[in-house]
């Protein structure tokens, strides 16, 4: 999850807060990707979630990581608890998760070499200790009292506000695992047409990229556990945000929906101050229980903008948020899935055109089926499988547009890195359809032995 934000100075006008969102925009010339991915540590001999101390532990691997390849330490309270080197951070989710938000960078050939070496430090350290680490979109097997929590004060306070308002809150926190990728815009209308089709497609990320049809050492009945989990987090904050496709929708909109997001903390002086369930209305008036009298900083609410969860997002720059954690193909075809459907305008007019007919309630229809079936869902009307071949085609051409050579200039474009998803369209099945068929087949119903065959 996100680091605590700064700079920005006081709000004085409600009109900063759309302001603050505007100043995201890019030409496209100066268009960027972000690709952020978590994966779950354990003990190599126990099978165990890492502890924060110890030998073997979350706090071990950022210090290795530190002190062997360069990372400047991120601290809180006194305990290291991220590292940033480059234009890239490493962070904890709340249960020891590590989490590479990766720097903006310019094509997927770089963001790939990226993953990649991350990947080799992240082993190299962790081989060293006993460590192994897995993507997957949620723990197969530990329990939320096997889980140990980080030492942050943003998860002490979501921690005890989960069990108010859903009942998979905690379930989120300390067992899912997600990649994402963060992609610009260069106007308002370019962030509408964006946001459309990022709500509109995101099930088929869900589908796509479904790995996680285990959760406390027994099959679920879903083949993206982690989209289910999200379903009862928390109302307020999460799902497919309709109005979005409403007539008018743009900066305004997306701020008057997150002023009426419940506000977690304040961040003041290293500190998180118990923010939960006020209002950021009341910050804006000076009238926060938190701190009378206080008005807020732009920082105040660009940490809030973090704490909104829907299926999408808007800061200065939007996040695709659909899809489970996984193997490191699928590390690289989220965002070559995502840049290929937005970042050329012939693709996006083309994956627009695919899904403007539905409505909202064929998206929120979509969104359950592809948790639940993944390739294989149906819903108001439509072919999961279907529209996955087609959205994947549009991305396939709209990477072809972009031309982005690789490999010094071998490669022609970014394309290839489709083809874990172009092998599940052939085959119908995604890597939860893969494990369920280990699981069931020559492992006998030894979930174990997902950790030996499936880690990094």
């Amino acid at each position: 999850m996100s680091i605590p934000q700064s700079g920005g100075g006081q709000i004085e006008r409600h009109e900063q807060l759309a302001e603050y969102l505007a100043d995201g925009s890019k030409p496209k010339k100066d268009w960027r990707i972000g690709t952020e991915h978590e994966k779950f540590g354990y003990c190599k001999d126990t099978l165990k979630s890492l502890p924060y101390e110890g030998e073997r532990s979350i706090r071990a691997m950022l210090e290795g990581l530190r002190d062997g390849y360069g990372w400047a330490p991120v601290e809180e309270a006194g305990h290291i608890i991220g590292l940033t080197k480059d234009g890239a951070n490493i962070s904890l989710e709340p249960g020891g998760a590590l989490e590479l938000s990766g720097a903006p960078l310019e094509t997927i050939h770089e963001t790939c070499d990226e993953v990649n070496v991350h990947l080799r430090e992240v082993k190299d350290i962790a081989d060293k200790i006993g460590v192994g680490f897995i993507g997957l979109g949620a723990a197969p097997i530990w329990e939320h009292k096997d889980m140990h929590q980080m030492p942050k004060g943003r998860y002490k306070l979501m921690d005890a506000y989960m069990d108010r308002v859903g009942t998979m809150g905690k379930s989120m926190m300390y067992r899912t695992c997600t990649v994402q990728v963060n992609l610009d815009f260069s106007s308002e209308a370019d962030m509408v047409q964006k946001m459309r089709v990022a709500i509109a497609l995101q099930p088929v990320a869900t589908a796509l990229f479904a790995n996680s049809p285990f959760f406390e050492g027994k099959v679920n009945g879903h083949k993206s556990w982690r989209s289910r989990i999200w379903r009862d987090l928390d109302p307020d904050r999460t799902g497919t945000v309709p109005f979005v496709f409403e007539d008018g929708f743009g900066f305004e909109r997306w701020v008057e929906y997150a002023l009426d997001v419940p506000m977690y903390f304040v961040y003041r002086d290293g500190v998180y101050i118990d923010a939960l369930g006020q209002s950021f209305r009341d910050f804006m008036k000076g009238e926060l229980p938190a701190l009378p009298g206080e008005k807020p900083m732009l920082s105040d609410w660009a940490d809030h903008l973090t704490t909104i969860f829907p299926e999408a997002r808007v800061k200065q720059f939007i996040e695709m948020r659909g899809a489970d954690g996984g193997p490191w193909r699928r590390l690289c075809a989220l965002p070559a899935f995502w840049v290929g459907l937005t970042y050329d305008q012939g693709a996006l007019d083309a994956a627009w055109d695919l899904v403007k007919g539905f409505d909202a309630d064929t998206r929120e229809a979509l969104r359950v089926a592809a948790s639940q079936d993944g390739l294989q869902a149906k819903a108001g009307g439509v072919n999961m499988h279907d529209l996955a071949r087609e959205a994947v085609a549009i991305a396939e051409a709209g990477l072809k547009a972009r031309a982005r050579p690789g490999a010094g200039g071998m490669v022609p474009d970014e394309t290839h890195f489709l083809n874990a998803l172009k092998d599940s369209i052939e085959s119908g099945k995604t890597p939860a359809d893969e494990l369920l068929e280990r699981y069931h087949g020559d492992w006998g119903g030894d979930l174990t032995k997902i950790y030996g065959e499936y880690s990094y």
